[in-house]
């Protein structure tokens, strides 16, 4: 792994960040300039930390970042009615969600997701974390897998969003190799 990860002022380096996410995505200028404005509301919430992968020439290859989870907070109110239906609404609390994680294809398969993810969570004081993730089998999906999250709910359809989307959850710390 040809980075280094730290923490991240997500709120400074925000499009920086952003860059990553629509080159991993493919989201378009009006999708970016959303989240954008998504990304600085949720930085301000209590308890929210970010943290990058970053190139030896100071680039940021990769970056995540999430908070203690609320159940007010959209995400949850979204979420809550598919964790009910299958009886996992109960991991809405006490839980350290994973906002975002987004890799730069040039870095993707050398282990730089799985270095942000589990030392995000290693610092967090919940004993669990959630995240969604689109509802394919994607390398996305084989990596949270293999840290030890499991499918709370599948078939999440969020607003706008084109694609249906799993809740998964694992207990913390996560798996290692």
């Amino acid at each position: 792994m040809d980075v280094v990860i730290g923490p991240l002022d997500l709120t400074t380096h925000v499009d920086e960040a952003l860059a990553v996410q629509a080159a991993a995505f493919g989201l378009g200028p009006d999708e970016v300039a959303v989240r954008r404005q998504i990304v600085l509301r949720h930085m301000t919430y209590p308890g929210a930390r970010a943290l990058g992968a970053t190139t030896p020439d100071g680039r940021l290859a990769g970056f995540v970042y999430g908070m203690p989870n609320d159940r007010v907070h959209w995400w949850s109110t979204v979420v809550e009615p598919y964790l009910r239906a299958r009886g996992n609404d109960a991991w809405l609390d006490d839980s350290f969600v994973i906002t975002e994680l987004h890799v730069h294809p040039a870095h993707q398969n050398r282990g730089v997701g799985r270095a942000l993810i589990t030392t995000i969570t290693d610092a967090a004081a919940q004993p669990r974390s959630i995240l969604s993730a689109i509802d394919t089998d994607s390398p996305a999906r084989g990596l949270y897998r293999s840290l030890g999250y499991t499918d709370l709910a599948r078939q999440v359809l969020f607003p706008s969003a084109p694609k249906p989307y799993a809740v998964m959850g694992a207990p913390l710390p996560l798996l290692r190799r």
